[in-house]
């Protein structure tokens, strides 16, 4: 076990109200050399302002491109204990729903793999398994996979599919975001687990247009629920939420984007204009009991989100405004097929699928995937009198 240093930088992490996770290196550096290296090497670098990371080289267990990121120091002389400090990644159950069973299972697992330390939930939707020696790579997936456990995805591949609590715990659900999550996870094995991209592809799945998930800004293919028909309302409790003090109009109509929802405070009514509605859930959240979703439900498909890489953070554009989400979900796949086919044929080396349509345009995307232009893909109305016409325009009024 290495010896204990000072680390006063890292100290600070643990003042204020909040939990720290220096607290927590701290109580499996008791145990565990290559925690208490990993503290020692992140007060280093703090003190230096440089990251002591490498990349050395690929790491991985047998059969699998993915689901293992190789970590390195640059000082393996100096904190030996982290000079190899992998990373596992693995598959989340849908809707982060663990039995506490299933958390000792890994746990077990890791404190003698690995250095005991975790993070619930990565950016991706795994759990994150921090820091372990390529020698113990091979036995602990051999053991996770014998408690019924999988890899997610890393690299150029298909990232782990995540979703939110969805119909489990949330009554704004408009489908089962939870069975789809856990049915393209399982379709999709191959694309995720063996890298054969020009870069990473992230699916997330929200319930409902609330989007507790953040998938529009985080996924290249947002999968958000939503429905066709118009918001019900219950006048009555309209009333009863009047009645008990809500300023309705100051505090839920007036926050209408497109003023599709009005109050009536003489009547103490919502009139609803249905068509100018855009699902913000405002008045929803504001009074679940009064206003509700419609029956018609499905999902919109968007596509297209990112954090800044090589062009800057977008957020996802819709390509799809209704798809019914039903088993098997046979439309959804037949467009994930197409989309990827795409991608793979003009992308760049490390260009995600938004970056490309923002190279290529929005048109010949839709054109290349089959897909057909809709008023919910235009941010504005256009600015210029130009039409471009296309070869089979033309042949089709022959």
């Amino acid at each position: 076990m290495s010896e204990k240093r000072k680390t006063p930088m890292m100290d600070e992490l643990e003042k204020g109200p909040w939990p720290s996770f220096v607290t927590e290196i701290k109580k499996a550096a008791a145990k565990n050399e290559s925690a208490a290296d990993l503290l020692g090497l992140m007060e280093r670098s703090y003190e230096d302002k440089v990251g002591h990371w490498k990349h050395g080289g690929i790491v991985g267990v047998r059969g699998y491109g993915g689901g293992v990121i190789g970590r390195y120091t640059n000082l393996p002389e100096e904190f030996p204990g982290v000079t190899e400090f992998h990373t596992i990644r693995v598959n989340q159950p849908s809707g982060w729903f663990y039995t506490t069973d299933a958390l000792r299972s890994i746990c077990d697992i890791w404190e003698k793999r690995g250095s005991g330390l975790t993070n619930l939930h990565g950016s991706t939707g795994d759990m994150i398994l921090l820091g372990t020696q390529t020698e113990q790579l091979q036995p602990c997936f051999d053991e996770l996979s014998s408690q019924g456990w999988d890899l997610g995805g890393s690299g150029s591949d298909l990232r782990t599919p995540s979703t939110c609590v969805g119909p489990a715990r949330c009554e704004f659900a408009c489908f089962d975001n939870l069975d789809l999550c856990h049915d393209i996870t399982n379709t999709y094995q191959d694309e995720i687990h063996r890298p054969m991209w020009p870069y990473k592809f992230k699916i997330k799945i929200a319930g409902c247009p609330n989007d507790c998930v953040a998938s529009i800004a985080r996924s290249d293919l947002s999968i958000i629920g939503t429905w066709r028909d118009n918001l019900i309302i219950n006048q009555e409790e309209v009333k009863n939420y009047a009645n008990a003090g809500l300023n309705i109009r100051d505090e839920v109509t007036d926050f209408c984007p497109t003023k599709a929802i009005t109050y009536d405070a003489e009547k103490q009514e919502l009139n609803l204009k249905g068509e100018d509605c855009v699902r913000c859930m405002h008045c929803i959240n504001k009074m679940p009991k009064a206003v509700k979703i419609g029956k018609e439900r499905g999902a919109s498909i968007l596509i297209g989100g990112k954090a800044t890489i090589v062009q800057s953070a977008f957020l996802s554009w819709v390509i799809v405004p209704f798809m019914k989400m039903e088993p098997p979900y046979q439309e959804l796949k037949d467009l994930l097929d197409r989309i990827w086919e795409w991608w793979d044929e003009h992308g760049k080396m490390r260009e995600r699928i938004g970056e490309l349509i923002y190279r290529k345009g929005m048109g010949e995307f839709l054109r290349g995937v089959g897909l057909p232009p809709v008023p919910q893909m235009v941010y504005q109305p256009r600015a210029n009198p130009y039409i471009f016409w296309q070869p089979e325009d033309f042949e089709e009024n022959k």
